[in-house]
């Protein structure tokens, strides 16, 4: 247990402050909060700071820990969060995970998955539907930097979103405006009063994987060239999430004109016809994200749209239909939809 000098001196005024405003955006009712507490330095100040917050102002919090199984020393994580969470006086719950990567998707994109599902059972679990994480400008200048290399679009660039909704759940970001030197100034402040140290998780420098590939290679040479690249990057998500949502309310006006269905699994073709072509691409991606479905790359909206285009020019009577992903998009009498059957 941390003596009582501890609770009155220790914290960062930023990271305080970062905390108590996303925490007083959400609705008033939300006095239960969890914590996705891995180990490492960034999660770990997250739980001790929201402890300090937590304990001036009554909010209950709960940490989450997601044991994968990938690394042999994840046993001693576990134990180790635990002792955290027992020294903050909070309660921890893990979730043991299996990461399935048969789907083809790759190992970083299946454990986050699993990682996701298991911080909604959680959840549940803890009765609550807000989770802090601990993702800082760091983390969105290289989320910039990878969908930019994967030719995202000026949607994707937004990058990380400061709350993100999934499952039903809440997921609040309140450190994506925070240096991680800050961080690791606090969480080595940390040790040297409490002896607990963070984990370090060896796969974040291990360049077989994209994301420590970037950290490992690429970003030295930016530092050095560059130095601030992080915060120029940060800076450029928020301008491309102001876009991205004029954008989607534009989408979301040239859909309310496509004639939907009350349940906007269809709509108009001639309709969508009357658009220009980038409004029917934007459009057509609006359409899918709402049927919870994953964005085309551009080679399949470009596609998509030349099959529609055609079909028009031909007459209704001519039926279309495209894979995408389980999925299909058909076409029959004029209206465009989404068929479910192989």
């Amino acid at each position: 247990m941390l003596p009582l000098t501890f609770w009155q001196d220790f914290g960062s005024a930023p990271l305080l402050k970062a905390i108590a405003a996303a925490v007083n955006a959400l609705p008033k009712a939300s006095r239960r909060i969890g914590i996705g507490l891995s180990g490492g330095a960034d999660s770990a100040m997250l739980a001790v700071h929201a402890a300090l917050y937590g304990r001036r102002t009554g909010v209950e919090l709960h940490c989450f820990h997601v044991h994968h199984g990938l690394q042999a020393p994840a046993d001693g994580w576990q134990t180790h969060v635990h002792d955290l969470a027992q020294m903050l006086q909070i309660s921890c719950h893990t979730r043991f995970v299996q990461v399935d990567v048969s789907g083809g998707d790759g190992m970083e994109s299946a454990a986050r998955d699993m990682r996701y599902d298991a911080l909604q059972e959680l959840a549940v679990q803890a009765n609550l539907h807000h989770i802090l994480l601990a993702h800082h400008q760091n983390d969105q200048a290289e989320t910039v930097l990878l969908r930019l290399l994967r030719g995202a679009g000026p949607i994707g660039l937004a990058a990380m979103a400061p709350v993100m909704q999934r499952q039903g759940l809440s997921y609040v970001r309140p450190w994506l405006e925070v240096d991680r030197a800050l961080i690791l100034q606090q969480a080595e402040l940390f040790a040297s009063l409490t002896g607990w140290v963070p984990v370090s998780d060896p796969s974040n420098a291990d360049d077989q994987y994209t994301r420590a590939a970037l950290r490992e290679r690429l970003a030295p040479e930016l530092n050095e060239r560059w130095p601030g690249w992080q915060g120029i990057l940060a800076r450029h998500a928020r301008q491309s999430a102001e876009a991205a949502e004029a954008l989607h309310e534009l989408a979301e006006q040239d859909f309310a004109g496509l004639e939907p269905s009350a349940d906007t699994c269809s709509f108009s073709l001639a309709a969508w016809r009357e658009l220009s072509p980038s409004r029917q691409a934007l459009v057509l991606r609006y359409w899918l994200a709402q049927q919870g479905l994953r964005m085309p790359t551009d080679a399949r909206l470009q596609d998509l749209m030349r099959q529609l285009r055609g079909l028009h020019a031909l007459g209704h009577d001519r039926h279309m239909q495209l894979k995408h992903g389980q999925v299909w998009i058909r076409c029959a009498k004029g209206r465009v939809f989404i068929d479910t059957a192989a």
